[in-house]
């Protein structure tokens, strides 16, 4: 009788030891983890350039975007970032003398894709009661279209095809027409909160570097009136009016030569939005 009583011990025994082998790894490929979020951002953006040389935040207009975070581990993360941004400016808003009586002023639309890495200051994993908060830093490139316009009697003129700086004359070799894709890096930082277990909040300013001194227009010096002669009916056309609006405060400025812009500075940009996001989670082994 003890003899039988034995093996069966043995063979439970072995049952419930190789039942454990198979156990704990499903057990443990089970584990909550957090992959990464889709989110909006929502705010507004800012010019700085040739027609704001003094950093002014008086003109703000709307961004919008949308963007997916992958997690790498708790304190960095990889961003795909796709955004809609409005941006202009006038001289109207100036103070400077030299400025006012110049009275250019432009507006664009602005579409960009960025790629971002998110550096988190703190531990920050969703969910959990004690690193549901961190400020971050953040980093990248991005690829942006824009196309400047102008209103003259309340039309609507596109800035690039007119030429104004006299790109692409036998006049100005040197000035090409430029190109209304550019790309700009990306320098910022923000805060992020784990509202709930499947809600991210957050706020984030961003500023870019662009490698374009066109954003606004205005670059360099006047082209001169005679490479904007008047249309077959003898009318001033709408590029000799746009590339010097100063007739509107006084005796023209624009003569071929004179500064229009600075040619040495690549105009840049800000915006500062609120994230909201929707986290994504997989069941697998943290081991």
């Amino acid at each position: 009788m003890g003899k039988p009583f034995f093996y069966k011990r043995i063979i439970t025994t072995t049952l419930i030891a190789v039942g454990s082998l198979f156990l704990t790894p499903a057990f443990a490929q089970n584990e909550l983890s957090y992959t990464g979020e889709l989110g909006l951002s929502i705010g507004a953006a800012h010019y700085f350039g040739d027609l704001n040389t003094n950093g002014r935040l008086n003109a703000p207009k709307p961004a919008i975007g949308i963007f997916y975070r992958k997690y790498m581990n708790d304190y960095i993360g990889v961003r795909f970032h796709g955004r809609y941004m409005m941006l202009g400016y006038s001289d109207t808003y100036n103070d400077n003398d030299f400025q006012k009586r110049r009275n250019l002023s432009f507006n664009t639309n602005v579409y960009e894709i960025g790629v971002q890495g998110d550096f988190n200051f703190f531990r920050f994993e969703p969910g959990s009661s004690y690193y549901r908060f961190t400020p971050y830093f953040t980093g990248g490139a991005s690829l942006f279209y824009y196309n400047p316009y102008a209103f003259l009697n309340n039309k609507k003129y596109y800035l690039q095809p007119l030429r104004t700086e006299g790109q692409g004359s036998a006049m100005y070799p040197d000035r090409k027409p430029y190109s209304l894709v550019s790309t700009a890096w990306l320098l910022g930082g923000g805060f992020k909160y784990n509202l709930s277990k499947k809600v991210n909040l957050g706020l984030e300013v961003l500023y870019r570097f662009t490698n374009t001194d066109y954003l606004d227009d205005v670059s360099t010096t006047y082209a001169g009136t005679a490479l904007f002669p008047a249309d077959a009916n003898g009318n001033p056309t709408a590029a000799y009016l746009l590339q010097d609006r100063s007739y509107a405060t006084g005796d023209r400025i624009g003569i071929a030569g004179r500064q229009r812009g600075n040619s040495r500075d690549k105009d840049q940009f800000v915006t500062a939005e609120l994230t909201i996001s929707i986290l994504f989670t997989s069941y697998r082994c943290k081991f």
